[in-house]
Protein backbone atom coordinates (compact mmCIF):
# COMPACT_ATOMS: atom_id res chain seq x y z
CA UNK A 1 0.00 0.00 0.00
CA UNK A 2 1.63 4.16 -1.13
CA UNK A 3 0.08 6.46 1.30
CA UNK A 4 0.19 9.64 -0.61
CA UNK A 5 -0.39 12.79 1.27
CA UNK A 6 -1.07 15.91 -0.68
CA UNK A 7 -1.40 19.57 -0.49
CA UNK A 8 -0.42 23.12 -0.54
CA UNK A 9 2.60 24.19 0.49
CA UNK A 10 2.68 24.59 4.49
CA UNK A 11 -0.77 22.35 4.48
CA UNK A 12 1.52 19.79 7.15
CA UNK A 13 2.04 17.20 4.41
CA UNK A 14 5.37 15.91 5.92
CA UNK A 15 4.76 15.81 9.50
CA UNK A 16 1.51 14.12 9.01
CA UNK A 17 3.43 11.41 6.85
CA UNK A 18 6.21 11.22 9.35
CA UNK A 19 3.38 10.93 12.11
CA UNK A 20 1.73 8.14 10.60
CA UNK A 21 4.42 6.25 10.36
CA UNK A 22 5.73 6.58 13.84
CA UNK A 23 2.28 6.11 15.00
CA UNK A 24 1.39 2.77 13.21
CA UNK A 25 5.07 1.56 13.72
CA UNK A 26 5.91 -0.04 9.96
CA UNK A 27 6.95 0.73 6.73
CA UNK A 28 8.60 3.52 5.67
CA UNK A 29 8.73 7.10 4.51
CA UNK A 30 9.44 7.67 0.94
CA UNK A 31 9.95 11.43 -0.52
CA UNK A 32 9.70 11.87 -4.05
CA UNK A 33 11.63 15.66 -3.67
CA UNK A 34 14.42 13.86 -2.97
CA UNK A 35 14.72 12.67 -5.88
CA UNK A 36 14.25 16.02 -7.68
CA UNK A 37 16.92 17.50 -5.37
CA UNK A 38 19.42 14.80 -6.83
CA UNK A 39 18.23 15.25 -10.65
CA UNK A 40 18.90 19.21 -10.07
CA UNK A 41 22.04 18.71 -8.57
CA UNK A 42 23.43 16.92 -11.69
CA UNK A 43 22.47 19.56 -13.33
CA UNK A 44 23.79 23.47 -14.19
CA UNK A 45 22.07 25.74 -12.07
CA UNK A 46 21.06 27.26 -15.11
CA UNK A 47 19.03 24.37 -16.12
CA UNK A 48 17.17 24.06 -12.75
CA UNK A 49 13.27 25.22 -12.81
CA UNK A 50 10.65 22.80 -11.17
CA UNK A 51 11.83 19.60 -10.51
CA UNK A 52 7.94 18.29 -11.31
CA UNK A 53 8.86 19.79 -14.60
CA UNK A 54 10.89 16.73 -15.50
CA UNK A 55 9.70 13.83 -17.47
CA UNK A 56 12.05 11.79 -15.62
CA UNK A 57 11.09 12.98 -12.14
CA UNK A 58 7.81 11.89 -12.68
CA UNK A 59 8.74 8.62 -14.49
CA UNK A 60 11.28 8.14 -11.62
CA UNK A 61 9.08 8.49 -9.22
CA UNK A 62 6.50 5.98 -10.38
CA UNK A 63 9.01 3.25 -11.30
CA UNK A 64 10.90 4.00 -7.65
CA UNK A 65 7.08 3.59 -5.49
CA UNK A 66 5.97 0.91 -7.25
CA UNK A 67 9.50 -1.07 -6.15
CA UNK A 68 9.17 0.28 -2.56
CA UNK A 69 5.37 -0.99 -2.66
CA UNK A 70 6.52 -4.53 -3.82
CA UNK A 71 9.48 -4.82 -0.85
CA UNK A 72 8.09 -6.47 2.29
CA UNK A 73 8.51 -2.81 4.62
CA UNK A 74 5.42 -1.56 3.76
CA UNK A 75 2.79 0.75 3.89
CA UNK A 76 5.23 3.42 1.69
CA UNK A 77 3.96 6.62 3.16
CA UNK A 78 4.65 9.89 0.65
CA UNK A 79 4.89 13.63 1.42
CA UNK A 80 4.53 15.12 -1.72
CA UNK A 81 2.59 18.40 -3.54
CA UNK A 82 1.36 17.61 -6.92
CA UNK A 83 -1.32 19.83 -8.53
CA UNK A 84 -1.09 19.60 -12.13
CA UNK A 85 -3.66 16.93 -13.52
CA UNK A 86 -1.13 15.56 -16.23
CA UNK A 87 2.07 15.30 -13.51
CA UNK A 88 -1.23 13.62 -11.04
CA UNK A 89 -1.72 11.08 -13.94
CA UNK A 90 1.73 10.27 -14.57
CA UNK A 91 2.61 9.89 -11.22
CA UNK A 92 -0.57 8.42 -8.82
CA UNK A 93 -2.74 7.58 -11.83
CA UNK A 94 0.26 5.57 -13.19
CA UNK A 95 0.96 3.46 -10.42
CA UNK A 96 -2.57 2.80 -10.18
CA UNK A 97 -2.55 1.24 -13.85
CA UNK A 98 0.34 -0.60 -12.80
CA UNK A 99 -1.95 -2.45 -10.29
CA UNK A 100 -0.50 -0.32 -7.00
CA UNK A 101 -2.65 0.23 -3.82
CA UNK A 102 -2.52 4.00 -3.95
CA UNK A 103 -4.58 5.73 -0.93
CA UNK A 104 -4.08 9.64 -1.65
CA UNK A 105 -5.29 12.47 0.23
CA UNK A 106 -5.24 16.10 -0.03
CA UNK A 107 -4.31 18.18 3.12
CA UNK A 108 -7.07 21.33 2.51
CA UNK A 109 -6.97 24.50 4.52
CA UNK A 110 -7.98 28.60 3.91
CA UNK A 111 -5.48 31.06 2.64
CA UNK A 112 -4.97 32.31 6.03
CA UNK A 113 -4.25 28.51 7.85
CA UNK A 114 -1.12 28.20 4.95
CA UNK A 115 0.28 31.99 5.25
CA UNK A 116 0.14 31.54 8.77
CA UNK A 117 1.89 27.85 8.91
CA UNK A 118 4.48 29.06 6.01
CA UNK A 119 5.26 31.58 8.05
CA UNK A 120 6.00 29.67 11.19
CA UNK A 121 7.91 26.64 9.31
CA UNK A 122 11.49 26.21 10.49
CA UNK A 123 12.46 26.27 7.16
CA UNK A 124 10.95 29.85 6.43
CA UNK A 125 12.59 31.29 9.56
CA UNK A 126 16.11 29.97 8.84
CA UNK A 127 15.90 31.35 5.13
CA UNK A 128 15.14 35.00 6.69
CA UNK A 129 18.31 34.63 8.67
CA UNK A 130 19.70 33.64 5.75
CA UNK A 131 18.57 36.31 3.12
CA UNK A 132 16.78 33.81 0.84
CA UNK A 133 13.73 34.54 -0.77
CA UNK A 134 10.94 32.06 0.05
CA UNK A 135 8.29 33.82 -1.51
CA UNK A 136 7.57 31.00 -3.71
CA UNK A 137 5.57 28.66 -1.87
CA UNK A 138 3.70 31.54 -0.99
CA UNK A 139 3.05 32.53 -4.26
CA UNK A 140 1.43 28.73 -4.96
CA UNK A 141 -1.44 28.70 -2.47
CA UNK A 142 -4.19 29.75 -4.89
CA UNK A 143 -3.01 27.47 -7.47
CA UNK A 144 -2.43 24.43 -5.10
CA UNK A 145 -5.76 25.04 -3.56
CA UNK A 146 -7.72 25.69 -6.61
CA UNK A 147 -6.46 22.36 -8.11
CA UNK A 148 -7.08 20.35 -4.97
CA UNK A 149 -10.18 21.23 -4.45
CA UNK A 150 -11.30 19.17 -7.84
CA UNK A 151 -12.79 15.89 -7.37
CA UNK A 152 -9.73 14.07 -8.72
CA UNK A 153 -7.80 15.03 -6.43
CA UNK A 154 -9.85 13.33 -3.66
CA UNK A 155 -9.92 12.30 -0.40
CA UNK A 156 -9.87 15.47 1.11
CA UNK A 157 -9.26 16.51 4.62
CA UNK A 158 -10.14 20.32 6.01
CA UNK A 159 -7.92 20.60 8.24
CA UNK A 160 -8.30 24.27 8.96
CA UNK A 161 -9.59 23.38 12.29
CA UNK A 162 -8.17 19.59 13.07
CA UNK A 163 -4.75 19.13 15.04
CA UNK A 164 -1.89 16.80 13.90
CA UNK A 165 -3.27 13.73 15.50
CA UNK A 166 -6.86 14.23 14.47
CA UNK A 167 -5.56 14.56 11.06
CA UNK A 168 -3.18 11.57 11.28
CA UNK A 169 -6.08 9.56 12.87
CA UNK A 170 -8.58 10.42 10.31
CA UNK A 171 -6.54 9.01 7.57
CA UNK A 172 -5.66 5.81 9.39
CA UNK A 173 -9.39 5.70 10.01
CA UNK A 174 -10.02 5.89 6.39
CA UNK A 175 -6.94 3.28 5.41
CA UNK A 176 -8.00 1.18 8.38
CA UNK A 177 -4.00 1.40 9.13
CA UNK A 178 -3.64 0.37 13.02
CA UNK A 179 -1.69 2.88 15.00
CA UNK A 180 0.16 1.03 17.47
CA UNK A 181 1.70 4.14 19.43
CA UNK A 182 -0.27 7.17 21.56
CA UNK A 183 0.08 10.61 20.62
CA UNK A 184 2.75 12.47 21.94
CA UNK A 185 3.00 15.05 24.45
CA UNK A 186 2.95 18.39 23.61
CA UNK A 187 6.54 19.24 24.47
CA UNK A 188 7.65 15.43 22.54
CA UNK A 189 5.36 16.86 19.76
CA UNK A 190 7.05 20.29 19.52
CA UNK A 191 10.71 18.64 19.51
CA UNK A 192 9.30 16.25 17.14
CA UNK A 193 8.57 18.69 14.38
CA UNK A 194 11.25 20.69 15.13
CA UNK A 195 13.25 17.78 14.16
CA UNK A 196 11.77 17.02 10.98
CA UNK A 197 11.50 20.44 9.73
CA UNK A 198 15.42 20.72 10.24
CA UNK A 199 15.84 17.58 8.59
CA UNK A 200 14.04 18.80 5.76
CA UNK A 201 15.60 21.82 5.12
CA UNK A 202 16.80 21.93 1.58
CA UNK A 203 20.02 23.39 0.00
Amino acid sequence: MIIWVNGAFGSGKTHTVHELHRRHGQGHVADPEILGFAMHKMMPASARTDFQDLPQWRAGVADTLEQSAGAPDEPVFVPMTVVDPQYFDETVGELRRRGADVRHYALIASRDTLERRLASRVSTLGARLLGRDESWAHAQIDRCRTALADDSFGVHIETDDLTLDEVVEAIAADVGLSLTRDRLSRPAAAVRRAEIAVRHIRF
